[in-house]
């Protein structure tokens, strides 16, 4: 490709500007997001799971389908099972930036929605590793069987959630602590997005056009980045599971902030919870294009990232059932554990590879 013929600083800027145009756009995307989701009452956490999780990782799926299509699955499986675990640490950077002193984000997150979302990625997960177990001849229709179930376990999640969403009588854990009432600086501010979409057609046109600009920004991303990456030397999986993975976390640090500056906090859970879930659902896609077994192939580093996802996830989640409300640098207690895990986890990810 031309690209390839690029020097360095070339490459260095259009990699910021895609990373630039990506920002902007996941900003964009959030409030139209907001406004879809309240015109068509999907709920704050559903448009999360559903809407804002598909658009975010768009990057994500180009890398995939490429990769399949050249047969080249290593960069595309570390991005998918490296990206859980950095999407999950994108978490941190909301309650940093999006949160701050308002207080930690798993006490602003109180959807029992949010745990259930949590619940079904951990049972995906699991469904990778049990799927890497089995041998690489139990194919069917050009997948193995792990690959549909964890399709089915993703849309029988947003079935039982959005039923739960659209029950007329909810719960009181299902938008707060039954003994709380939510104090009105927590209330989402609408203001903003009534004053920029008059109706719901532009909303939708912003949606449609900022999901096309991340789409494109984000497959500049990653061939520059991949560049960048065999020019400085560093190896596939480190580079698909860390940089690659983070560069394809942006439009997830850029929606996940915007939602928590408006005060959509389950939004912006939701749409990391539904974005993890949704990555795995990529590698039936990636079988069916390659023609080969995704999850028996999977290598040790791969499967140790999947053990990792799961451990952030659950620490958000005991996080959110405890609520802990002290902060320490506008972070609270689950994300400086998080935090730390995830640093630990990089050292042990380079004595595998």
């Amino acid at each position: 490709m031309l690209i390839t013929h690029f020097s360095s600083l070339l490459l260095v800027i259009i990699f910021v500007a895609a990373a630039a145009a990506i920002w902007l756009a996941g900003t964009r995307i959030t409030y139209a997001t907001d406004y879809i989701a309240q015109h068509f009452s999907l709920g704050e956490a559903f448009g999360g799971l559903v809407l804002l999780a598909i658009v975010t990782n768009l990057p994500e799926i180009a890398i995939t389908v490429v990769a399949a299509y050249h047969n080249n699955m290593d960069m595309a499986i570390s991005n998918i099972l490296g990206g859980i675990a950095i999407q999950t640490v994108v978490l941190v950077l909301i309650d940093i930036f999006g949160v701050g002193k308002l207080g930690p984000l798993s006490f602003k997150s109180t959807s029992f929605i949010l745990l259930l979302e949590g619940v079904s990625l951990i049972f995906i997960l699991t469904l990778v590793l049990i799927g890497k177990q089995f041998s690489p001849h139990l194919i069917f229709f050009r997948t193995t069987p792990f690959e549909w179930l964890i399709v089915a376990v993703w849309l029988g999640s947003i079935y039982m959630i959005s039923k739960q969403t659209a029950s007329p009588n909810p719960h009181p854990r299902k938008t707060m602590y039954a003994h709380e009432v939510r104090n009105e600086n927590d209330k989402p501010t609408n203001a903003r997005q009534k004053k920029s979409f008059p109706s719901v057609k532009p909303a939708l046109v912003v949606f449609t056009v900022c999901a096309l600009i991340t789409l494109v920004a984000g497959w500049a991303l990653e061939e520059t980045g991949q560049i960048l990456a065999e020019r400085f030397h560093i190896g596939g999986v480190l580079f698909g599971a860390t940089f690659l993975a983070l560069a394809t976390a942006l439009p997830e640090i850029s929606t996940g902030i915007a939602s928590a500056k408006i005060k959509d906090y389950q939004m912006a859970v939701s749409d990391i919870f539904g974005g993890n879930a949704f990555l795995p659902v990529l590698f039936i896609v990636a079988s069916i294009i390659s023609g080969n077994a995704i999850l028996p192939s999977l290598k040790p580093s791969d499967t140790y990232l999947t053990c990792i996802g799961i451990l952030l996830t659950g620490i958000y989640m005991v996080g959110m059932i405890i609520r802990p409300r002290k902060q320490f640098l506008y972070m609270g207690v689950d994300s400086i554990v998080v935090l730390i895990v995830y640093a630990i986890s990089v050292i042990g990810l380079l004595s595998l590879i």
